[in-house]
């Protein structure tokens, strides 16, 4: 089968794109035969092994797994022996921990659900990890309820997209954080307020939220602490940092600091799985929740995309078409 695969950490260069053998199914695995795959920041983190301490996850010296992708959608050619949720035929999407990059998948049955039947498979590709980590995090990290006002901090990226369309189905008010270019974008999806960031800090503001959701890491805990109500909760979902902690550092700081105010600040273990991808098939399938594709680019130009990704701060989703 085609695939991109990687033997060392680096830049995109990393990355070729080859024949290798199919994967061998195990007994509670599905062979998938992958019609689709989608670009996220951790494909990044991966390639380049950045920062340091995702090695111990990913491989000290190199990668454990040489096929990079971490969302699919396709049709199951073939189910192992203990195996009963699926069949052959059935269209699935689902987030696996590598393989996405590929013309086959053997992925475990249980991180993978019946795709939305509206979506396209690209379009499908794009929701696992970005939709449930919005999710995830609105919902367990954020425990956002209806009525509240919220506010999506990188409302225009991958999975900040994902967080607005959310956030307005589970009832809350609104407001989404992004560049001049994004603000119609972001509006379109549901937004009620929509803060250009290029014009305005909104940490600055007066208004106060009951629930942040940050998807950037961009403003100091303290400023962000400032516009969030007394019993608010902030909910951080990413960020950069260094080189060798990324954004650990920021987080545990965060969570030590919530032990001693009255402010909730939380990060949360997103879990990959069905539950979670059947919940967003049926928000998809009401139509409450829509992915959003920026470009499209064909499994050989796995490399471009990833590039356009990082260096053009792409927004909403980039899909690979397989």
């Amino acid at each position: 089968m085609k695939a991109v695969v990687q033997d060392r950490y680096g830049s995109t260069d990393a990355l070729s794109f080859q024949d290798i053998d199919k994967p061998t199914m195990g007994d509670g695995e599905v062979l998938v035969r992958v019609r689709a795959a989608s670009i996220n920041h951790a494909d990044w983190v991966y390639t380049s092994g950045r920062p340091l301490i995702a090695r111990l996850a990913f491989g000290v010296r190199k990668p454990k797994h040489i096929v990079r992708g971490k969302d699919l959608a396709g049709r199951v050619e073939e189910v192992g022996a203990d195996v009963t949720g699926f069949r052959p035929g059935d269209e699935v999407y689902g987030e696996v921990e590598a393989g996405g990059f590929a013309e086959f998948a053997a992925v475990p049955a249980q991180l993978l659900a019946l795709k939305p039947a509206n979506l396209t498979f690209e379009q499908a590709a794009t929701v696992p990890l970005s939709a449930r980590t919005a999710l995830q995090g609105l919902r367990d990290g954020g425990n956002i309820q209806a009525g509240q006002k919220v506010l999506i901090n990188g409302a225009s990226g991958g999975v900040g997209t994902f967080a607005v369309q959310i956030a307005k189905a589970l009832g809350a008010e609104v407001t989404g954080v992004c560049s001049t270019r994004n603000v119609e974008l972001v509006r379109s999806l549901g937004a009620d307020q929509v803060i250009d960031y290029t014009q305005e800090n909104f940490t600055e503001s007066e208004v106060l939220y009951d629930l942040i959701f940050d998807s950037i890491g961009n403003h100091p805990l303290s400023a962000l602490r400032q516009v969030l109500a007394p019993d608010g909760t902030l909910v951080l979902s990413s960020g950069t940092g260094g080189r060798v902690l990324g954004p650990m550092g920021r987080l545990l700081r965060a969570l030590l600091l919530s032990l001693f105010i009255r402010q909730n600040l939380r990060t949360f273990s997103a879990k990959p799985g069905g539950e979670s991808l059947d919940l967003l098939r049926e928000l998809i399938e009401s139509g409450q929740v829509t992915p959003t594709i920026e470009k499209t680019y064909p499994l050989a130009q796995v490399p471009e995309a990833i590039r356009s990704f990082v260096d053009d701060h792409a927004r909403a989703k980039i899909a690979i078409t397989v």
